[in-house]
């Protein structure tokens, strides 16, 4: 096994387990032409996966997505075996059992006493150290992880997981064999979480946080990570999806795992919901009702507002491209002739660029709240809006007032972005809002698993992208919005709050050491 390549065409995979995941595995693996060996302990579960993944292939042909023959001989390759000692000579097992680490061990142990000594040993688990599955092996250098992601023949990520004893040929092998069947596999170490149960849960605690702090309500929080954020499902709509138990669980096992670091302290609010039964779509209730009958949620949205007759951006006379100029070309675009002009004063010089409208002074978010911006400035009538994931699509913008501010000057930067075509929500006056505070937490976490050698930066994207659907990888983002401003951001929320959650990631402060005039991830 030279590590080059992925198994060999027509070579056998076995797969022990036969539900949702096995039986995903079992599809593609055997529709990538190898002949596939599926066990299960349960009486006839193997036999029923079979028969619904020769339905699957039906429907792909139905679809143009294979064709009859393919769909034949895929199905001709998919076979049960009623005993462990028939998967013999396997090129590689992979393992889809229950989540339980004395579970996967008693089977890897089984498993090394009847495949030869040239079979990889590929565990899918989604949490547990794979190096501490393999510590009993008499040959722990052969089992790596094999992370698939739900559901498996639909999503593009397998996390190639080495633990310490998990030999690098072996691990480039399995990666070679993931391309091989037409997924995005990245490697990661293994440590709790790997790269995306560890660097996904900012998503859903800062949108926890924003909740109890009052922000805003959960349908409307998450309006403005899909509308603006560019997020596929906001996190309230996702943790109801995912199940509160589950995700809960997650975060406790990574929480716990990590010794208690403030940056994974599970949610009261979240634990309350599984105090209460209220899992989310699968109990009828969570942050959401579902089932017959239940109201469909409403977002916030403040009412039309006159369209303002002029805007401007202060901004340095030497500045030619600002944060606000994507802001600006939105503005252009529904009309507006946005005029330039010097910062008026010292204190305003030190806040450029801003955009003015009426008496108001609009800023993007730095991760302080409006009020604290306001007296920062010395002016009252300060609104800041939330980060955008595409400034030219966008459909909804988050605002937020100062409580120093005027009704006239706020009704004028609701009017304005109004006239731009967005539909407004105001938030309560929290640091950072939701997008914003939520992506720079998304950086700073994959920031730090680069930093302790998890994953390599593009892995880390990918596996965000891939794996949950990201609009954007996380350090692509922070390129994007700027590391100057990410870090500004953190640092803002970290005085705020005292709290060592917003830590600033060492490599996003090495970056910026690094190269001042323009930090980033990716060339």
């Amino acid at each position: 096994m030279d590590g080059l390549a992925g198994l060999a065409r027509g070579s056998v995979v076995a797969v022990i387990g036969s539900g949702a995941m096995g039986a995903g595995i079992a599809q593609i693996a055997a529709a990538s032409g190898h002949e596939v060996r599926l066990f299960d302990t349960r009486e006839g579960a193997a036999a029923t996966a079979v028969l619904e993944i020769g339905k699957v292939y039906g429907k792909l042909v139905e679809k143009g997505r294979m064709s009859e023959l393919e769909a034949s001989l895929a199905r001709e390759r998919l076979k049960t075996v009623a005993s462990l000692g028939e998967v013999a000579g396997a090129a590689i097992v992979i393992e889809a059992i229950v989540e339980n680490l004395e579970a996967k061990r008693k089977l890897f142990a089984e498993l090394e006493g009847i495949v030869d000594e040239r079979c990889i040993l590929a565990t899918n688990t989604s949490s547990i150290s794979v190096t501490a599955i393999a510590a009993p092996l008499k040959h722990p250098e052969r089992l790596v992880g094999m992370h698939f992601f739900n559901p498996v023949p639909l999503m593009a990520l397998v996390e190639v997981i080495s633990g310490l004893a998990t030999d690098e040929s072996l691990a480039n092998t399995v990666f070679a064999t993931a391309q091989a069947w037409g997924k995005e596999p990245v490697h990661a170490k293994s440590t709790p979480g790997f790269i995306v149960n560890r660097v996904a849960r900012p998503y859903y605690a800062e949108a926890l946080r924003l909740l109890q702090e009052g922000a805003s309500d959960a349908a409307t929080l998450d309006a403005v990570m899909r509308e603006g954020g560019g997020f596929r499902m906001g996190p309230f709509e996702l943790m109801d999806l995912i199940g509160h138990d589950v995700n809960f669980s997650v975060t406790q096992s990574v929480h716990a795992a990590y010794y208690g670091d403030g940056r994974f302290t599970p949610s009261v609010v979240q634990q309350e919901l599984v105090n209460a039964g209220f899992l989310g779509r699968k109990t009828g209730r969570g942050f959401y009702r579902y089932g017959e009958g239940a109201a469909k949620p409403v977002v916030q949205a403040e009412s039309a507002q006159p369209r303002p007759n002029t805007v401007a951006i202060s901004i340095p006379r030497e500045v030619k491209t600002s944060i606000l100029t994507p802001m600006e070309a939105r503005l252009a675009a529904a009309g507006f002739s946005v005029a330039h002009r010097e910062p008026l004063h010292g204190v305003e010089k030190n806040e450029a660029p801003a955009l003015h409208c009426n008496g108001a002074a609009i800023y993007l978010t730095d991760g302080r709240s409006a009020t604290e911006r306001a007296a920062a400035n010395g002016h009252a009538n300060t609104v800041v809006y939330d980060l955008l994931f595409d400034h030219a699509k966008a459909t909804r913008i988050a605002l937020a007032r100062a409580d120093q501010c005027s009704i006239d000057a706020w009704q004028a930067a609701v009017g304005l972005f109004q006239a731009a075509g967005f539909e407004v929500t105001r938030f309560d006056d929290v640091p950072g809002m939701a997008v914003m505070r939520t992506v720079a937490m998304l950086a700073n976490e994959a920031a730090d698993a680069v930093n302790q050698g998890v994953c390599s930066a593009r892995a880390v994207d990918i596996a965000m992208q891939k794996g949950v659907n990201y609009p954007r990888g996380p350090l692509a983002w922070a390129d994007a919005i700027g590391l100057h401003h990410v870090v500004t951001v953190l640092a803002n929320l970290g005085a705020t709050y005292g709290e060592d959650r917003y830590r600033v990631s060492p490599l996003l402060r090495r970056k910026l050491a690094a190269n001042p005039a323009e930090p980033r991830f990716h060339a």
